[in-house]
């Protein structure tokens, strides 16, 4: 039970080696906290709905978010503002536009299977994969 921290060695344990597994899988609690909060950007309905508009659709302004989404633009900014700071979106000004778009590229691959997962509920053949960024530069 060579993982097992010091300050958990003397607890009794069944399968010692699986708990040493466990303890590998967990990994780096600063790893654990940071996809913890991201599950909780995603817990909010209203923040999930965003962060689908922005990965299928692309760079959205707040207005043209609101109606994507059916959420007041208040709503709308607000939620932004933290998934903004969270380092999930960016805005990019253009003139007095801002459109904002989604930047945290570890986040894809699940609202890919939210979506997809979505449109399996309803018969629907699934969306095709946005393009990524470096996809739109060219």
């Amino acid at each position: 039970m060579h993982l097992v921290p010091a300050d958990r060695a003397g607890h009794r344990t069944i399968d010692g080696h699986r708990v040493c597994e466990a303890i590998a899988a967990i990994g780096d609690t600063g790893h654990v906290r940071s996809w913890a909060e991201r599950f909780s950007l995603l817990a909010d309905p209203g923040r999930l709905a965003l962060l689908l508009a922005l990965h299928r659709a692309g760079p959205l302004a707040v207005s043209d978010l609101a109606v994507a989404t059916g959420m007041r633009d208040p709503a709308v900014s607000q939620a932004l503002r933290l998934l903004r700071t969270a380092g999930v979106v960016t805005g990019d000004k253009d003139g007095r536009v801002v459109r904002y778009r989604l930047v945290d590229e570890a986040l894809r691959p699940l609202l890919d299977e939210c979506a997809a997962a979505e449109h399996d509920e309803h018969g629907e053949p699934p969306l095709p994969a946005p393009p990524r960024p470096a996809d739109l530069t060219g």
